[in-house]
Formats: structure tokens, C-alpha cells, sequence
């Protein structure tokens, strides 16, 4: 298969070769260890489902002090619970602390012989700007070229449901990106995300058609443009 052997040439798309192309092309945030990458990814945003509940209090008198700062009278009968349901709301858009992307794929990757191209494409996707903290959202699209190793289909659209924190869209991309690579060690991983930002449509130069494209392309997406071209050609929207 031309995609599997050049990928073979360049040494890519396994473990620790593959990160240290992406540093050399300024994705300097992953460390040169992919197994390091998993762990530092994990303890960076770790939350334990348990301690929600003890960090709820800290997080309603927080929004509190916001309303008030704002001029508002939290306690007239609109506001009463504001603060409250204000911060369950935010534990919820962020409750993908809870569990790593490693996690959910490590329990369903299967062998099989299959060489060609795997594509999930229109996941549905939302997550929080760390810059604002408003939602961002939009579709994202799953290619990789497998190595004697598959993933099952819903995981990779489950993937996108951990994505519940706080977060910039490029970065977000890269994560996918190399979470499906270490996981499976496939010939080559495609990752684009497609969004709206609300911090573009409701602030700022409030432009409310706009979209912002990202992508990560990993071992032969990005050596081999004949990989590339059919992942980005198959996803294109009609």
C-alpha cells in the first residue's frame, strides 16, 4: 500500500518519532515522549467526579460575587439560585476533566487486517473557550489509515463528548489528533475541527457567520499530500 510505505520511510506515526516530528514543526507543548504526552495530559486536566460536589460551594459564591459585580441584586427572586445552577452548569461543560480521551479508546481498539482509509466525519462537537469561557462550537472530522489495528467507530464519536473543558480550538485539534495516534500507531491520523466561536459572534467583532478551521495532520496525512488530499476531499462538505 503506497500510504503504508511511506509512512515506513519516514519513520512516522510511532510513539516517540511521531512527537518529535510535531516538535520539530513547532507543536512545541508536546513533550518528545508520546507515553509522557498521555500522562502529562491527564494530570494537567484531571478533576475527580467526587470532589464536584465538595467544590460546588467555593464555585456558587464565586458566581455570586460576579452578579454583584456586575451591579446586579442577587437577591431578588430571579437571581435567588443564579449562582447555583450558574455553577453546576459550568461542572457540566467541563466534566471532561473527569475522564482522558486515552482512556475511552484504550478499551476498544481490536485487530484487523485493514489498510484503508477510516473516516467519522460530522461529529457534533462544543466546548469552552479558555480565553473567554464561552462555548465554542461546530463539527469535527476523524480519518486515520490503520496499522493491523481498529478502533470502534462510536469511540471516536465519543471522543468528542470529553471534550468538556476548558479549551483553545488548536490545541484542542492536536489532542485528538495525537490520542488516536498513540493509541491505535496507525500508518497516519487526520483530525479538522470546524467552529463557531461565540466569542467572534457575541463580543468582540461580532461577526455571526464565521468559522474557524483547524487541523492536525499526523505520519502519512502530512508526508504523503495523496492522503491528505482524499481525507480532506471525502470530508468536504457538499
Amino acid at each position: 500500500m503506497e500510504y503504508q510505505k511511506a509512512a515506513e520511510l519516514n519513520g512516522l506515526c510511532n510513539g516517540k518519532i511521531v512527537t518529535e516530528y510535531l516538535c520539530r514543526n513547532g507543536f512545541s507543548e508536546l513533550t518528545v515522549d508520546a507515553k509522557k504526552v498521555a500522562v502529562q495530559h491527564k494530570n494537567e486536566t484531571s478533576r475527580k467526579e467526587a470532589e464536584d460536589e465538595s467544590r460546588l460551594p467555593a464555585l456558587e459564591e464565586a458566581y455570586t460575587t460576579i452578579l454583584r459585580g456586575l451591579g446586579e441584586n442577587t437577591d431578588r427572586q430571579g437571581l435567588l439560585k443564579t449562582p447555583l445552577r450558574a455553577a453546576k452548569a459550568m461542572q457540566f461543560l467541563t466534566k471532561g476533566y473527569h475522564e482522558t480521551i486515552y482512556d475511552v479508546l484504550n478499551d476498544a481498539i481490536f485487530d484487523e487486517d485493514h489498510e484503508e482509509l477510516v473516516i467519522v466525519k460530522d461529529i457534533d462537537m462544543f466546548s469552552l473557550c479558555e480565553h473567554h469561557l464561552v462555548p465554542f462550537f461546530g463539527k469535527v472530522h476523524i480519518g486515520y489509515l490503520p496499522s493491523k489495528k481498529v478502533v470502534g467507530l462510536s469511540k471516536l464519536a465519543s471522543i468528542l463528548l470529553l471534550i468538556l473543558f476548558i479549551a483553545v480550538q488548536e490545541r484542542l485539534t492536536k489532542q485528538i489528533a495525537m490520542a488516536i495516534s498513540e493509541a491505535l500507531q496507525p500508518v497516519g491520523v487526520a483530525v479538522v475541527i470546524e467552529a463557531a466561536h461565540m466569542c467572534m459572534v457575541m463580543r468582540g467583532v461580532q461577526k455571526m457567520n464565521s468559522r474557524t478551521v483547524t487541523s492536525a495532520m499526523l505520519g502519512a496525512f502530512r508526508e504523503d499530500p495523496k492522503a491528505r488530499e482524499e481525507f480532506l476531499a471525502l470530508t468536504k462538505s457538499a
